[in-house]
């Protein structure tokens, strides 16, 4: 929308959107910003509040505090364990908890009301009675920190496709993940390995790259599966002959310095798992399918018949018949009849990869990490694909988040994403948000969850409007943090959150005090507050990944080369000339040179090393320090370049050294870079690796 299509907001409608949670005003970093009288319409009418005019939002208001005034509880209440929650209630109320267990509690009035501070862990119900009026809201009773890594170590990141072994299908997977893990830990003494997101991705073709867009957070995508390890692959020979093709798909990456082709990969798989679906499961087999089916639920049964509907009508919702686009029409039931056995085919994939995911974990814990693998969260899901429309009752239409214009995007970025409605969370007990934590942390010993700050507030953009034309929206922080509190507790899982970026003041902190680990890139830790200076390594927070990059930004070769530079000029993206950013990147390379210096990790005249940056996160309290794992090799490449969509191959490049020609995961093994890094970080070794030292699930032994 044009900027003179959304004039000053109304005091009206600014009081309205103060009563929802919607930001009149925000500062970004550049000054305080007054929000648009048709941004802040757009993103009430998302929430279901009608606002288009003073007298509407008046009206609205009126009758949002009336609703206000007539509850006994709001939808969900939060505890933490060992504190004493207050409850605003009537003194002659009564007050009842339903355990999860089954069990209740009846609560009695003390001059006040008080929930107690040793009530279980869990989601629970509260309810209220207070003459004529009742109520009920979700209880969620959390611990007030979060599990965290026991002791200090060191592990890779990684893009997992990007890494080939010897039986790769021309991109990396499952079988990758746990070799790889398993070298990584018990070879090198790594404490876990992190991987971008494994969601599973919109289909056809041409497919999506990104694993940041995906169709479902809570499926992992069939194209990282093995196939030679699925158990009834051994009793299928006409699917042997689909692995013979398989490697000229690797040979194409590997020997013709190709891209990635995920579309081709997954074909073949497709081919080859669809005779492995027709060969009989035994008894044992049977009866852990049958088991995942109940444990996944509602949930699994959405995403299968997506897939299936997705197949019959394409991936564009908006297209299919009227009566599909809700999963509890009666046309969807109807529907599902007829595709039973892509359904079934559909759960059958999702099992297959579930396993593998338990296997690589297994592997990894086996190999002596103390933390294993550390899944990545992605901030949202594609509009088009199952998550939207399984879960489109909690998620706002219309809507997409993004990032206002900072420092380093002076157009602010939208992702198109829908993001979760806030007030529909609450009122599902934050459900949804608690099964997605649920999953991502099953087969993990950590978390990372993309753009954190997320929980506390979104930019959101209408549909139609540009990205300066956002606004934020406020979340629950305290029930998003409980939730994550208390399901990263019983999965015994560390949280990581990606604090990169706009970080409004008191997040950081809030998010240490439950225990979440934040993310320090090397090149952004400055002491701001006295002109830029480089960050100490002794003032550091502990809390905390340290990392030389990430898949957003330049390799540590690239750093140190100039390259990043050259490439964005190349590609027209740079926001000033050639030779000011030459400049600005020297002069932080020397920056950085005296400072390694100073430390005595460099002599004086020597050039600046991947090894000496790494010693100097090493230097940090840091509890965690991550290896990207192209830096062994000198991959000059980013795996994703923002601002480009078809002028680089963001998502698809496989990990290659200086010069370009793609390396498989034993050449990784056997390079000098691997061993100077490892030697470079071995004072992070596990002393006493194994189960005993990552974070431990509640019930189980030590």
């Amino acid at each position: 929308m044009p900027a003179e299509d959304n004039p000053s907001a109304p005091p009206e409608l600014v009081a309205l959107a103060h009563a929802y949670g919607v930001d009149a005003h925000y500062d970004a970093g550049a000054g305080p910003v007054q929000v648009g009288a048709r941004t802040l319409s757009a993103v009430l009418a998302a929430l279901g509040v009608p606002a288009g005019t003073p007298e509407l939002a008046a009206k609205a208001l009126e009758q949002h505090r009336e609703e206000t005034a007539r509850r006994l509880l709001p939808p969900t209440v939060v505890a933490w364990q060992g504190r004493r929650t207050a409850l605003d209630l009537p003194a002659d109320a009564a007050v009842r908890i339903e355990l999860e267990d089954g069990g209740a509690w009846e609560l009695a009035h003390d001059h006040s009301w008080w929930l107690p501070a040793d009530l279980p862990l869990g989601h629970h119900v509260l309810t209220a009675r207070a003459g004529e009026r009742e109520g009920r809201a979700a209880l969620i009773v959390a611990p007030p920190r979060l599990p965290e890594p026991r002791q200090r170590s060191w592990g890779f990141l990684a893009q997992l496709y990007s890494v080939l072994g010897e039986q790769s299908w021309g991109m990396g997977d499952l079988g990758d993940l746990a070799e790889l893990a398993q070298w990584a830990g018990a070879g090198l003494g790594a404490g876990f390995l992190q991987i971008n997101p494994l969601h599973a991705g919109l289909p056809g073709a041409p497919s999506d790259p990104s694993p940041y867009r995906p169709s479902s957070r809570r499926f992992a995508d069939p194209v990282h599966l093995r196939i030679e390890a699925v158990p009834e692959y051994a009793r299928c020979p006409e699917a042997h002959d689909f692995s013979r093709r398989a490697r000229l798909l690797r040979q194409e990456v590997l020997e013709h310095d190709g891209l990635i082709d995920r579309d081709a990969v997954w074909s073949l798989k497709r081919q080859a798992l669809e005779l492995l679906h027709a060969v009989p499961r035994g008894v044992g087999r049977e009866a852990a399918y049958r088991a995942f089916v109940r444990r996944e639920g509602e949930w699994l049964e959405r995403y299968a018949t997506w897939n299936a509907l997705a197949e019959r009508h394409g991936t564009g919702r908006p297209a299919w018949p009227k009566g599909l686009r809700h999963p509890d029409n009666p046309q969807v039931a109807a529907e599902k009849a007829e595709l039973k056995d892509r359904i079934e085919f559909h759960r059958w994939l999702a099992w297959l990869v579930d396993e593998q995911l338990g296997a690589a974990q297994r592997a990894a814990l086996d190999a002596g990490m103390p933390i294993g693998l550390i899944h990545d969260l992605a901030v949202g899901v594609h509009p088009d694909g199952a998550d939207a429309w399984a879960l489109q009752d909690v998620l706002a239409t219309g809507i997409s988040t993004g990032a206002p214009p900072d420092a380093f995007n002076a157009h602010g970025q939208d992702w198109g994403l829908p993001p979760w409605r806030p007030d529909a969370l609450a009122e599902a007990g934050y459900t949804p948000f608690a099964e997605l934590i649920r999953a991502a942390a099953r087969h993990a010993g950590a978390i990372r969850i993309d753009h954190v700050m997320g929980l506390f507030r979104l930019w959101w953009v209408p549909e139609g409007a540009r990205p300066t034309q956002g606004t934020y929206v406020r979340y629950d922080a305290e029930a998003m943090l409980a939730v994550l509190a208390l399901e990263a507790h019983r999965a015994g899982t560390a949280v990581i959150g990606e604090d990169l970026g706009t970080v409004e003041p008191g997040v950081r902190e809030r998010l240490a005090e439950h225990g979440v680990l934040g993310t320090s890139v090397l090149w952004f830790e400055r002491d701001w507050q006295a002109g830029g200076t480089i960050l100490p390594p002794e003032r550091w927070r502990p809390g905390c990944l340290a990392t030389l990059t990430t898949h957003d930004l330049p390799s540590t070769a690239a750093r140190l080369t100039g390259e990043h530079v050259e490439l964005r000029h190349r590609l027209g993206l740079l926001a000033r000339p050639l030779s000011e950013e030459q400049d600005a990147a020297n002069v932080e390379l020397a920056d950085w040179q005296r400072e390694l210096v100073r430390v005595g990790l460099l002599a004086e005249g020597e050039p600046t090393t991947p090894e000496a940056l790494y010693a100097f996160l090493l230097a940090t309290p840091a509890k965690l320090v991550g290896v990207w794992l192209p830096d062994t090799v000198g991959d000059p490449r980013p795996q994703n370049l923002p601002g480009t969509w078809d002028q680089y191959p963001n998502w698809r490049l496989p990990i290659a050294d200086a010069t370009g020609t793609p390396r498989t995961l034993d050449a990784l093994a056997a390079a000098p870079g691997t061993a100077g890094i490892a030697a470079t970080l071995a004072p992070l070794d596990a002393p006493s690796p194994g189960r005993a030292d990552r974070p431990t699930p509640p019930g189980h032994p030590l």
